[in-house]
């Protein structure tokens, strides 16, 4: 049996996503496992149900036409997702992966004749339909059943009893809840976890309560947001009565300032953020980067005629309405109707500034780009769309576009800014990760 570290993570969101960055870029090369799979896992992260299914390898995701449907039904989509009509009766709505614009298939809903969806159809990035999910009639989640290649079903979880059903090598195998078929595939592994290093006071946490101890040593990594109280498994942290856990690392800085005035042991909880991949450095040009799919930007005239030696460089997934590809007429502005990724790519490398100023849906997750671009951004409060990576104190009300017309012409203090963004982004190094 190997004796190494694994990561276990609850699911795989943005925030599961950083620490296995973080994890991976500071050289953890042991296990890491997640509750959760949406079928587009990186190669190197196991799913507790997925990993009896075998690989699903050899094609591509599926582009929104290419599900199957009966004959005349039709299929719509947009750059946010897909319906499918019979007539005009609709029969199923598409949900796309991440970037939305590409439309490549992540889920199929289809809807009973009084519009309840009833069955949920999962697709991998290999075109795969890996997994289903059953809802009664009242909408409500009944099981939810994971496929090998051949369409076999290898593991079905009840979502009304929380049993969980395995079926390997021509025997059935049952387990009362999640904890314990997380177990079994440590077993399966023939792995034994020395250290945990965890991010939910859920199912992880309860499966490093249920460990041997030997090094009480385990780590949480505290990853919700702001709240007021300190919730009860972790006070078992605090307490020092936790089986294997003694440490907790607080990944956002809100979160971490509140539990310590809450009384939380400060030898215990650390502040912790994320090893970024920044792609660049603040190159000191005078390219401005706009993101959108929407011609509604706020004070755009009135920021391209303040700062005329400013290069505002706006593009779109989409192509552009005539209200918006009228600001050609402005030497400092440059439109990118139905820009492609690597042309967005270009811009966020060539560009050094970013306005988080247009309405509706954010479009390529433009102000995590520009942070990992380290691009200053700046945005009004009626627009801003991911406050994660921007500093305060440059997002501004939109009457009070004038002040961000100063911050823009003031270049002497773009360095200290971009470094103040990347601080309170919670910037950590590999070594920091390391030290745990």
């Amino acid at each position: 049996m190997l004796e190494t570290p694994v990561v276990l993570l609850e699911n795989f969101d943005e925030d599961s996503q950083m620490l296995y960055q973080s994890m991976r870029s500071s050289g953890f090369s042991g296990p890491i496992i997640t509750f959760s799979d949406d079928g587009y896992l990186p190669e190197d992260v196991m799913s507790i149900y997925t990993y009896y299914c075998g690989k699903k390898e050899g094609g591509k995701p599926r582009y929104f036409n290419q599900i199957d449907v009966p004959d005349y039904w039709e299929i719509k989509a947009s750059n946010t997702g897909g319906q499918v009509f019979d007539l005009n009766h609709e029969r199923g709505k598409i949900f796309f992966t991440s970037p939305l614009h590409k439309r490549l298939v992540k889920i199929v809903d289809w809807y009973d004749d009084t519009h309840v969806a009833r069955v949920s159809e999962h697709y991998n990035k290999y075109g795969f339909l890996y997994a289903r999910t059953i809802f009664n009639k009242k909408g409500q989640l009944v099981s939810r059943s994971y496929y090998d290649v051949s369409g076999n079903e290898k593991v079905v979880e009840n979502f009304v009893t929380h049993d969980i059903i395995l079926n390997q090598d021509d025997k059935v195998y049952i387990f009362k809840n999640k904890v314990e078929f997380a177990k079994h595939l440590f077993t399966e592994l023939d792995v034994y976890p020395t250290r945990l290093f965890y991010n939910s006071l859920s199912n992880p946490f309860f499966v490093s309560e249920s460990l041997e101890d030997r090094e009480h040593s385990d780590v949480l990594f505290w990853q919700e947001g702001y709240r007021e109280d300190i919730p009860g498994n972790m006070q078992v942290i605090l307490d020092g009565t936790s089986r294997r856990t003694s440490k907790i690392y607080v990944q956002k800085k809100e979160a971490y300032e509140k539990l310590i005035s809450l009384g939380a042991n400060s030898k215990i909880v650390k502040p912790l953020g994320y090893v970024y991949n920044f792609e660049k450095e603040n190159g000191h040009s005078n390219n401005v980067l706009i993101c959108t799919n929407s011609d509604h930007i706020e004070k755009l005239d009135e920021l391209v005629n303040s700062l005329p030696n400013m290069k505002f460089h706006v593009c779109a997934l989409t192509e552009m309405s005539q209200k918006l590809m009228s600001f050609e007429k402005y030497g400092n502005v440059r439109l990118y109707p139905g820009c492609t990724a690597n042309e967005i790519l270009d811009l966020f490398n060539m560009c050094d500034y970013f306005l988080d100023v247009n309405y509706e849906n954010e479009i390529v997750d433009a102000t995590k780009e520009a942070f990992l671009h380290n691009l200053l951004i700046l945005g009004f409060n009626q627009t801003i769309h991911n406050r994660k990576y921007v500093l305060s104190k440059f997002v501004f009300d939109a009457n009070d576009y004038q002040n961000m017309v100063k911050v823009i012409q003031d270049a002497s203090h773009l360095d200290l800014n971009i470094e103040r963004q990347r601080k309170m982004a919670m910037t950590q190094n590999v070594q920091d990760y390391r030290n745990i």
